[in-house]
């Protein structure tokens, strides 16, 4: 392969990930095992990745092996890392679609030389291995896995791209295409889903799992043996046939269901896999190459990359959060309430900071139901293997209930999970304050009241800060930290402080009405419910933003959210911007109606509207489009993302970005809110400019 500085220059920030290749004498392999590690030179913060040096180095080490004529190659990584893939930092900086294509076309030609080598050529993944990485594995005739490998993956389609140097060729006509379907789409598609080791041994994605205190010598040993005849490696048997139509046929299911069309490349990895039965790597690799060339120079990418910029650096570092040091020890919380948020927000605080949890309520029953939950939870984890016995007990030790708000006299972060009513909140704080010390946090978990209103008559108004999860609160990543007219620097640093320790992403937020994800899902909904009720059918309005691959359609968002909950909302953000978010007063009696959902089944079990939804939900006589629907909401999110800006509710539009990405489930492909309406052209027909620069949304690492 050429070495031309020309090449390695494509991505002029490149951490080049270098590989070594040294001789290791294997007692009975009547030869030596020439071993490449991969080694960026960083420590494991820092995986290996491939961008073109990367490649060229690769390339080279392989050369120094085959010269030496072993009796068996194998590469593996530095320690805890395999490798994590193509390094993603560079494909802003791609301008020419012949330099994508001979990246693509490179990485084939490297890692292809492990597959078509005479001499056999092992894996020993002895760490992450993702997209390229695994890619890499999958190149070798064997490969070994350690035990204590958490992370093997395809997270390409993920992000709108697809594994595009050999995984979608080699990996079906490995372990089959409805297992190849489950970890390049399903698992992507979900959350991204890692495998761990012995789920992918068993799959069949390595030959052998070896455990990781010695996994580097048990590795030769077991090559060895594989060399000599004396271990045989059991491979399973590829039905081409009916079994890959069906796989096929799911993975169109489950793409359409997922992206609604809106990742190309996406579609293109089934297209793909569905190539791959004629297990033909020349056409294989070509097809993925030119694949691959087209999606590094797509909108949709750079948009992924962007989106998983922002969830890899900003979520990790928040904009406008106080000096750490500032931050208050917590060694105790009261939970306030004892329904199921307060029983999950009980759960999370007791798990991640190992502290004592007092709930309270009103009577006992609801503290002793409350309690309950939070021990059945706990036992719930326990058998699903995530606890042990002792950690069981330790957990339900920590949490439990009072009527006594004394209870709270020692707590060093109290967080009310109350009625979503003003002046039940403001007093709770109240009696709250007669106990707790002054330096005391009293956080709010409050979807949408004004922080600084609840604070305003207590003695210590600095200390109240809102902390908004979404639900359900162990899943969904984003934390809202909502600073009040008076709150001040310690109790912000110490918000931030224990949502980091819960694992969670979180976001700064002035305290404006529904905050940030509330208040652009309300406006948005709202649109798309007054076209309802002006007319449009509910499967025209429900299918409208299909294109756009969101997570669920208006309706279904609704029946998931609680059309109770969603009115309240949008009461709270018409009495402060009655202009632009409406009433509807079929939703109203919809809500006193008790419905919770539009859709129901027929006999058939067909999608149909609820006959009484249809009965009460009194209509225009002025239907829109799809496309009508769509311009909309889309004008309309427009719209209060630029006047969220104006009025400060976020520092800059990537955290309106980041909270729509973790809160809502806003796709990777699109990028966030700002680049989508920036890329369709809504931020310039509705506000006159753009939200980001341009390019800005096309740089990102990997």
């Amino acid at each position: 392969m050429s070495t031309d500085t020309d090449f390695t220059a494509l991505f002029p920030d490149e951490v080049v990930t270098n590989a070594h290749t040294r001789l290791v004498d294997a007692p009975g392999l009547g030869g030596k095992l020439a071993l490449v590690t991969i080694d960026n030179g960083h420590d494991h913060t820092k995986p290996s990745t491939f961008g073109p040096g990367g490649l060229v180095a690769l390339d080279r080490a392989l050369d120094e092996a085959f010269a030496a004529e072993p009796a068996a190659i194998a590469v593996t990584g530095k320690p805890f890392v395999f490798a994590v893939g193509a390094d993603l930092s560079g494909i802003g900086h791609l301008t020419k679609r012949e330099h994508a294509h001979r990246i693509a076309r490179t990485g084939h030609d490297v890692f292809r030389r492990l597959t078509e080598s005479s001499i056999p050529t092992f894996a020993f993944v002895n760490g992450a291995a993702l997209g390229g990485g695994l890619e890499l594995a999958l190149s070798c005739h064997y490969r070994t896995v350690s035990d204590n490998v958490g992370a093997v993956a395809f997270p390409e389609c993920f992000l709108g791209l697809f594994p595009g140097w050999g995984g979608t060729q080699l990996l079906p006509n490995l372990i089959g295409a409805d297992q190849a379907v489950t970890v390049i789409l399903e698992n992507a598609l979900n959350q991204n889903k890692m495998l761990k080791s012995g789920k992918a041994t068993e799959m069949g994605i390595f030959d052998v799992e070896l455990e990781s205190p010695d996994f580097l010598e048990e590795s030769v040993r077991w090559a060895t043996r594989v060399v000599n005849g004396e271990q045989s490696v059991r491979r399973a048997e590829i039905d081409r046939g009916r079994a890959w139509d069906d796989a096929v046929q799911r993975a169109r299911q489950l793409v359409a269901s997922k992206t609604h069309g809106a990742s190309p490349a996406v579609d293109k990895a089934v297209e793909l896999i569905d190539l791959a039965r004629n297990n033909d790597l020349d056409e294989g690799y070509a097809a993925e190459t030119e694949a691959l060339a087209d999606a590094l120079m797509s909108d949709e990418l750079r948009a992924g990359l962007y989106a998983f910029d922002l969830t890899q650096k900003r979520a990790k570092k928040p904009a406008g959060a106080p000096d750490k040091s500032l931050a208050r020890d917590v060694n105790k919380v009261g939970v306030v309430g004892a329904g199921l948020m307060a029983g999950q927000l009980a759960l999370l605080f007791a798990r991640r900071l190992e502290v004592p949890v007092v709930l309270t309520d009103i009577d006992q029953e609801r503290i002793d139901r409350g309690v309950a939950y939070v021990h059945g939870e706990i036992d719930k984890l326990a058998e699903k293997g995530r606890l042990s016995q002792d950690g069981v007990n330790r957990l339900k030790g920590l949490v439990t209930g009072s009527l006594d708000k004394a209870a709270f006299a020692d707590a060093d972060f109290v967080i009310e999970a109350v009625f979503e009513e003003m002046s039940v909140k403001q007093q709770v704080f109240g009696e709250l304050e007669q106990h707790v010390s002054p330096e005391a946090v009293l956080a709010t978990n409050t979807s949408s009241l004004s922080i600084s209103e609840m604070a305003s008559t207590l003695s210590h108004p600095e200390r109240v800060v809102g902390f908004h999860f979404f639900n359900p609160v162990a899943v969904l990543p984003l934390l809202e930290i909502v600073r009040g007219k008076g709150t001040d620097d310690a109790t912000l640093a110490t918000a931030f402080a224990v949502g980091k320790k819960l694992k969670k992403s979180c976001v700064l937020v002035a305290d404006a009405p529904a905050f940030v994800v509330n208040r652009l899902l309300t406006r948005f909904l709202g649109e798309v419910i007054a076209s309802v009720d002006e007319g449009t059918p509910f499967e025209v309005a429900d299918r409208a933003l299909d294109p756009l691959g969101l997570p669920m359609s208006p309706m279904v968002l609704l029946q998931l959210v609680g059309p109770a909950i969603a009115q309240h909302v949008n009461e709270t953000m018409h009495a402060a911007y009655p202009d632009r978010f409406g009433i509807s007063e079929n939703l109203q009696r919809f809500v006193e109606a008790g419905k919770t959902a539009v859709w129901t089944t027929d006999e058939a079990g067909n999608q149909i509207v609820d006959p009484e939804v249809a009965e009460l939900w009194k209509q225009g006589d002025a239907p829109l489009s799809e496309e009508q629907v769509r311009d909309r909401a889309l004008r309309a999110l427009a719209e209060e993302a630029r006047i969220m800006l104006d009025e400060n509710v976020v520092l800059e539009a990537a955290d309106l970005d980041l909270c729509m990405i973790l809160g809502a489930g806003w796709p990777f492909w699109l990028g966030g809110i700002t680049p989508y309406l920036d890329r369709s052209g809504y931020s310039e027909l509705v506000n006159g400019r753009r939200f980001l620069e341009p390019g800005v949304a096309s740089v990102a690492t990997g």
